[in-house]
């Protein structure tokens, strides 16, 4: 609704980013919550007003929320390494702070929360809806606290009718994504990248712009407080489709296969020794890796469809051609990029 005041929380992100830039297109108030740390370049030209806040302090967040009317919470700690408390505390316990000073705010009349579709059980899934709770034991530290945050969250929603909407995307990629695509370039380009199995699974992408499209749907949809929400984009595409689609770009082969057998058999002694040596990077492969690359994750968004009119916009081959032709100008990858183009 223009004129409103609406917070960012992980403004300088690549979902946070494209919501600020949204928001403020949109007539918005906006206010931007980053971290000491947080590189302020990225809203030069916006005119948004920046707050320094951090979900690890909770005395930070009261002047974060002030007189807010909206809140699209896209702060996270993200990965799929690390000690279980460490996202804990910044996911479940930074989250409960943060409605605790927004329901203080009586201006507050939607809190938009960015959860993840790696909420649902490490398996294959064939069309997956909302109806499946969340798996609480997770696959690492991220999911598995993604999916006590929603726990939490509910519950604010049911005893005190806290104003939240519960989004769910797939694999986020987009111009600004920093982490799995960069990844995937920099183990192809230095020849180490592998498909599990035969690549014919599909992943569960979520162009950026279809995110926020739904996040601003969910924003003014009457319906859609207290709901939860599947979003993806419309097609999806199989691993050899993603993977290759990136070769190709880069003029790179199409990387070979290990079967999916042996993927699975190697995935535990390989986690269990990195955690004996006390490794602070994750292994080459891990069961949340071992996800990415080899289940078949189609969730319904039919849900999404229906009550918010969801419709995704931009198609994968569009999407990772501007998310490519970024990262190719952005990334340290471009480094490579340019030596192999000698």
């Amino acid at each position: 609704m223009r004129g409103e005041l609406l917070l960012v929380t992980g403004a300088s992100g690549m979902i946070g980013l494209h919501t600020v830039r949204r928001a403020v297109a949109e007539g918005y108030r906006v206010r931007a919550m980053i971290r000491p740390s947080s590189d302020r370049s990225v809203f030069s030209g916006l005119p948004v007003e920046l707050v320094t806040a951090d979900l690890a302090h909770p005395g930070t967040l009261e002047s974060a929320v002030a007189d807010v009317e909206v809140v699209v919470h896209a702060a996270a700690h993200i990965g799929d390494w690390g000690p279980v408390d460490e996202y804990r505390r910044i996911n479940v316990v930074g989250l409960e702070h943060l409605i605790t000073c927004c329901a203080r705010q009586k201006t507050l009349r939607r809190f938009i929360h960015i959860s993840t579709l790696g909420v649902y059980p490490g398996r294959d899934h064939y069309g997956t809806d909302e109806t499946l709770p969340p798996d609480l034991k997770g696959l690492d530290g991220y999911t598995r606290t993604k999916a006590e945050a929603e726990v939490l969250l509910q519950h604010h929603i049911r005893h005190f009718g806290f104003p939240a909407v519960i989004l769910r995307p797939g694999f986020v990629y987009g111009p600004g994504e920093r982490h799995s695509i960069p990844r995937v370039i920099e183990n192809l380009l230095a020849g180490r990248l592998k498909f599990i199995g035969d690549g014919l699974k599909v992943l569960n992408n979520t162009y950026v712009g279809n995110l926020v499209d739904a996040i601003f749907l969910a924003i003014d949809h009457p319906q859609a407080v207290g709901e939860t929400f599947n979003i993806r984009d419309a097609r999806l595409v199989t691993r050899q489709e993603y993977i290759n689609t990136i070769a190709d770009y880069f003029g790179q082969p199409h990387p070979p296969r290990v079967p999916l057998w042996l993927a699975k058999l190697a995935v535990g002694p390989i986690e269990g020794w990195a955690r004996l040596i006390g490794r602070k990077s994750p292994p080459i492969l891990t069961r949340a890796r071992l996800k990415f690359m080899a289940l078949n994750l189609d969730f319904s968004i039919e849900k999404a469809r229906r009550i918010l009119g969801y419709e995704p916009r931009v198609d994968f081959r569009d999407g990772i051609r501007e998310t490519l032709d970024w990262a190719a100008k952005n990334l340290p990858v471009a480094q490579i990029v340019r030596a192999l183009q000698k």
